[in-house]
């Protein structure tokens, strides 16, 4: 692409939270957008505290960074990391500790980043990690962020969609104990997923024609009834109602076999029944460079597809790749609902 083809580009402006301010969210924000060339595709808007980008930036020894520290009501500027300050000065940063500092700030910046989205000053919001119990309070009662923007956008569902550019793994019942999923899956759910896919695969990526594999419920997808009926009762009839209107959905595969035999390569989305059997083989094939997006939403939302990771907070440790890839990802989606 040549350099004017870029000037003529659409550039969105992308907000991003700084998550919660302990752990490793700063660190991997301040590297990744310190690639240069990130600036000239959109604007980007970092809500949390400069004191916090500051106190990373001298203590990983950060030479290549800087910041627009925005003052009220002045407009973002392009070509600049704005950053917004969305609490007071009085807090401490102490990189590794899970306390209530760092779920306040990181609602905080949850909130200031959404109030700007309903002002359509931004775009698209990407999110650093939280710590998804210090940041529960009355104003957050929600498993994470992908069920706070389902409800705070009034989307009826939404979708988890796990991202790279090979793979592609939406999970159907999400953030639930591994005992309740049985009483929460059902036809007209899976329905609502796979419809959800479909719909991101083709508006969000630019895929006309999308091939879905869903994948079984049960060992060996339920051996015809004898490990369980999921798959004859509820999954097997919802497949077969996309087919009947002209649908590439397939399935159900044996979770263990399809990815053992690597058929993800042969399709372009996979509907996992549960959290862990999307997110262990996609983290195992895809976790430096994946994404997690929030399908089926009015708005554009993705985020590293990492946690806090406390363990290595502070020490120049964490790989931004993650997060790199859900900057460019939300630029590329918004992108496409522009054209």
């Amino acid at each position: 692409m040549s350099e004017r083809q870029e000037e003529m580009l659409y550039t969105p402006t992308i907000g991003i939270t700084i998550g919660d301010i302990n752990g490793i969210g700063p660190e991997v924000i301040i590297k990744a957008v310190s690639e240069q060339k990130m600036l000239s595709f959109a604007t980007l808007v970092v809500y949390g505290h400069g004191k916090v980008l500051s106190h990373y930036k001298k203590l990983l020894e950060i030479q290549r960074f800087s910041f627009h520290q925005l003052q009220q009501n002045e407009p973002f500027r392009k070509g600049k990391l704005n950053v917004v300050n969305c609490w007071d000065e009085n807090f401490e940063v102490t990189p590794g500790e899970d306390n209530q500092t760092g779920g306040k700030c990181a609602l905080a910046a949850l909130q200031a980043a959404v109030a700007d989205m309903k002002a359509n000053k931004i775009d698209a919001v990407v999110t650093a990690p939280i710590n998804k119990n210090n940041i529960q309070s009355d104003e957050f009662q929600f498993p994470g962020h992908t069920e706070f923007f389902t409800q705070t956008f009034d989307a009826e569902s939404s979708l988890m969609f796990l991202c790279s550019d090979k793979l592609k793994i939406g999970v159907a019942t999400g953030h639930i104990p591994l005992m309740s999923i049985k009483e929460h899956l059902t036809k007209p759910l899976i329905q609502k997923k796979v419809q959800l896919m479909l719909n991101s695969l083709k508006k969000d990526f630019g895929i006309q024609r999308p091939k879905v594999a869903v994948l079984g419920l049960n060992p060996h997808a339920g051996e015809e009834g004898l490990l369980g009926k999921e798959e004859q009762e509820i999954i097997t009839p919802a497949i077969n109602d996309f087919k009947e209107k002209g649908e590439f959905v397939f399935g159900p595969y044996p979770s263990d076999g399809f990815f053992g035999n690597h058929n993800q390569a042969n399709f372009d989305g996979i509907l996992a029944m549960y959290h862990d059997q999307g997110l262990i083989p996609f983290k195992t094939l895809a976790f430096e460079d994946g994404v997690n997006f929030t399908a089926g939403l009015k708005v554009v939302r993705t985020s590293p597809d990492h946690g806090t990771a406390y363990n290595i907070a502070g020490r120049g440790l964490a790989n931004e790749q993650s997060m790199r890839s859900a900057i460019y990802m939300a630029i590329d989606i918004c992108r496409k609902r522009n054209d």
